[in-house]
């Protein structure tokens, strides 16, 4: 519903202008919008047919550039120093060699990480996937060894990526994504005993991407320049392209999402992770991805939204403002924008916020890298064939540039306790035990976190008699992860009864799911445990569902349905019914389908009359597919009898797809409300409004279906999370009734006047060589049109928002008011604006 405003300065002409056809070449830097007093210089436009599209880059000790064509060579880059005129120059290296998705220029050698075959097939013509060094074995100045130093299996966009310089100089950190297996890691500092994790069956995608790809995912791994000693650091990533390091040697990668799971529960948003030592982030293939809530796994510093990572990097030694020098820099491929994500301590942490920085369309975004030598920002774009060039941004503004000191002393004596237990990780000893022990307390999860990972690594005997007379709710909680995932079967009551003795009413919302989720792990990692086990496990947790938070009752339902509790069918029905955003109904519909007894005939019927009804909601790829697979492994577990009373239900046609808007549009128009209306009655009337009602109202605005809200709701528009303090209510209503008054670069959408007539609008959101894909409906995320450069007679940003126009014209005052109070609270019930109103239990 919203639409953020935004600093930056329009270098873009909203007027009609030719982005393809009769223009060739890399997009030109007045195209670009770039943040005020930033300066980008387009340094040489790649001739595709030649040099083909690159995706990666280091520096020499010359100062030169090298980069790689994603499906070829390596390339020598010279560019004019800045503010000097002259020609970039380009040159071959002389290598066979090259598809590299990662490039680091150390210790006299250049490292290349090679995406391509996973055997030596000699009809294969592409380059071993793996590690190579190539290094000047002459002295001559140029390189004419190569080495393979360690061959992987992973290749093509899921495959090995980046390669960068550890903090001391001394190895190397490589990210490698979750169709890389992983290699014989001769010390980890993450437990060996991963697994899947995931308490009732998974599905997998329904249109077979990463099926059978297993934990652990992603992973980074430290690298001796040698190439023969490999640390696992992390792992649990869908796609880290790059990583990076701040001035504190605090690492970092920006994730992946699964596009194709647009409005479905497990849908995960592109992500920054603070990659600490033993880290795991839970990504699992199909339905099985970890909600950033587990405590067995770590969440994100900042979620960015849809899109496709690609390079990353600090900008220390960058002649840019101080808040610059301190930002982690982001490409995200798909929409053409680079963020600037500024960081600050949490605990032994970050938390971040994401500004645009450079946004174009298009602008597939390959690279980033600070040069040292000048202090400016290097930028590639290219990949899958698309249109490569080299670019150049400066800071031309009036603020200082002056070189910040490293470091942060904010949370300085926290984040030194975090290291203190992970210089404990992949080590065995019988003192670590002691050291750890107290941590798994600390109120910091990071914190918890590193303590469990260093005692999981130690023998379970040394150690499960002090978790099951721990007496602190931490200590309990997190000891009884850890000896869920590290114990056996014999542990499995006792593990239970030490769960049972936590008063539920005294705890937390997080502590409640981590509660929730040891009990789960208990049940996936050490069986089933005796019958009184379980029954004690439903007494205590089964009043406790439904409990009116979203994240909690998906959790208590999927645990409750795993213990076969009474009645479960009907509550989670209720449930289901009672839903306000279409992943809440598809997260109890897929937790229902492993749900064989406890029905009753009526509850048969509502189950699978919601597929009917569910006709209206919109996805993904994958979406389709997955309510069709949901329902179908349901009806597999119907008795015979059952499947005779339920004939006319499952055999009915399927229904036509339903307009999102259908609902909406079946009240009455109540008034073509103007800002002007709206204005000064929100001025007086904002306090004590109802907190229920206007969260009601959001979904009856169909604002779930784009916003997100605490976690809640879709991931086409913007988080509204924080709307309410940057936006007053003005800004808020006008974003509400005059949507397309001011549309941010990040949501605008692309005119594209086609040679046969056709007039195509909508974001661009995938390329691949000549063509481009542009979504068209922000209701249906699978309505894609195809974009052929070369048909495209004109094109221009559109001045039309994506969002409908007169979404509150059905609304009435108080109705509106009421909207607006909960945008304004960002969802919090107790915020000021519902004060004196009683909350709904």
């Amino acid at each position: 519903m919203l639409l953020p405003r935004t600093c930056m300065v329009a270098l873009t002409i909203l007027c009609c202008v030719t982005l393809f056809g009769a223009e060739d070449g890399a997009t030109p830097v007045d195209r670009m919008n770039l943040l005020s007093g930033f300066h980008a210089e387009l340094l040489y436009s790649v001739p595709s047919d030649e040099q083909g599209s690159w995706v990666a880059m280091t520096i020499d000790p010359e100062g030169r550039f090298i980069v790689s064509d994603q499906h070829g060579k390596l390339y020598r880059v010279t560019v004019p120093p800045i503010g000097e005129s002259g020609e970039t120059q380009v040159e071959p290296i002389d290598l066979q060699i090259g598809m590299a998705h990662g490039l680091l220029w150390a210790f006299d050698s250049l490292y290349i990480m090679v995406n391509g075959k996973n055997d030596d097939d000699p009809a294969d013509d592409r380059f071993r996937t793996g590690l190579y060094r190539a290094t000047d074995t002459d002295g001559d100045g140029n390189l004419d060894e190569v080495t393979l130093l360690k061959p992987m299996v992973g290749g093509g966009e899921h495959g090995p990526h980046a390669i960068i310089l550890s903090p001391d100089g001394k190895s190397l950190v490589i990210t490698a994504g979750n169709h890389t297996d992983i290699v014989d890691f001769a010390e980890s500092r993450v437990p060996r005993h991963w697994d899947e994790d995931i308490l009732l069956d998974r599905m997998w995608d329904a249109r077979g991407h990463a099926r059978g790809k297993l934990a652990p995912g992603g992973w980074i791994a430290q690298v001796s320049p040698d190439g023969q000693q490999w640390e696992l650091l992390s792992n649990g990533f869908r796609n880290e392209f790059d990583i990076a390091y701040n001035s504190d040697g605090e690492l970092f990668t920006y994730d992946a999402d699964m596009e194709w799971d647009f409005g479905t529960p497990w849908y995960r948003p592109t992500r920054v992770n603070h990659v600490t030592s033993g880290s795991e982030f839970g990504w699992r293939s199909g339905t099985g991805k970890w909600p950033e809530y587990y405590p067995d796994s770590l969440g994100s510093v900042v979620d960015i939204g849809p899109g496709s990572p690609t390079g990353i990097v600090f900008g220390t030694g960058a002649k840019f403002p101080a808040k610059y020098q301190k930002a982690l820099f982001i490409a995200d491929w798909s929409y053409g924008t680079i963020y600037a994500v500024h960081m600050h301590p949490d605990g032994s942490s970050y938390r971040g916020t994401a500004e645009q920085f450079i946004t174009a369309q298009p602008l597939p975004v390959t690279d980033l890298l600070v040069n040292p030598n000048d202090g400016a920002l290097y930028v590639t774009i290219g990949g899958r064939k698309t249109q490569s060039g080299l670019y150049r941004v400066t800071y031309t503004g009036e603020e200082s540039t002056e070189t910040v000191p490293p470091g942060d002393e904010a949370g300085r004596d926290m984040r030194s306790t975090r290291y203190m237990l992970e210089q404990l990780h992949g080590k065995v000893h019988p003192a670590i035990v002691d050291a750890a022990f107290p941590y798994l307390s600390n109120e910091d999860r990071q914190i918890r976190f590193a303590a469990r990972v260093a005692i999981e690594q130690q023998p379970v005997d040394t150690w499960a008699n002090r978790v099951l007379t721990a007496e602190d709710t931490n200590s309990r909680i997190q000891g009884a992860i850890a000896l869920a995932r590290s114990g056996r079967p014999e542990h499995h009551d006792a593990v239970v009864a030490l769960l049972n003795l936590i008063d539920w009413e005294n705890l937390s919302l997080a502590r409640q799911l981590d509660l929730v989720r040891a009990y789960g792990l208990v049940q996936l990692r050490l069986g089933e445990g005796s019958e009184e086990s379980r029954q004690a496990m439903v007494h205590k947790i089964d009043s406790k569902f439904p409990s009116g938070n979203a994240a909690l009752d998906r959790e208590l339902a999927k645990l409750l349905i795993a213990l076969n509790a009474p009645g479960i069918a009907g509550r989670t029905l209720q449930a289901l019914a009672g839903a306000r955003t279409q992943e809440d109904q598809i997260h109890y519909a897929l937790v229902l389908k492993d749900l064989e007894t406890g029905w009753t005939i009526d509850e048969r019927k509502a189950y699978f009359n919601w597929f009917r009804e569910a006709a209206a909601h919109r996805g993904g790829m994958s979406f389709g597919g997955f309510l069709q697979n949901i329902r179908d492994e349901a009806v597999a577990t119907l008795t015979k009898d059952e499947q005779k009373q339920l004939e006319e239900i499952l055999n009915a046609a399927p229904p036509p797809p339903v307009n999102p808007l259908a609902e909406l549009e079946t009240r009455e128009v109540v008034k073509k409300w103007t800002v002007d209306d709206l204005l000064p009655i929100a001025e007086k009337n904002l306090s004590q409004r109802n907190f229920e009602h206007g969260r009601e109202m959001f979904t009856k605005a169909v604002c779930f279906r784009c916003h997100r809200v605490r976690g809640e709701g879709g991931m086409f528009g913007p988080d509204l999370t924080g709307a309410g303090g940057r936006f007053n209510n003005r800004n808020l209503l006008e974003s509400m009734i005059e949507p397309s008054k001011v549309v941010s670069d990040q949501y605008q959408k692309m005119t594209f006047l086609m040679d046969d007539g056709r007039v195509i609008e909508g974001r661009v959101i995938n390329m691949g060589g000549n063509k481009m894909d542009v979504l068209t409906d922000m209701f249906d995320p699978s309505k894609l049109a195809s974009v052929e450069r070369d048909h495209v007679e004109e094109s221009r940003p559109s001045t039309i928002s994506l969002m409908p126009e007169g979404l509150l014209y059905r609304f009435t005052e108080d109705e509106i008011l009421d909207l607006l109070a909960f945008l304004k609270s960002g969802g919090n019930p107790d915020h000021p604006v519902f004060a004196g109103v009683p909350k709904s239990e």
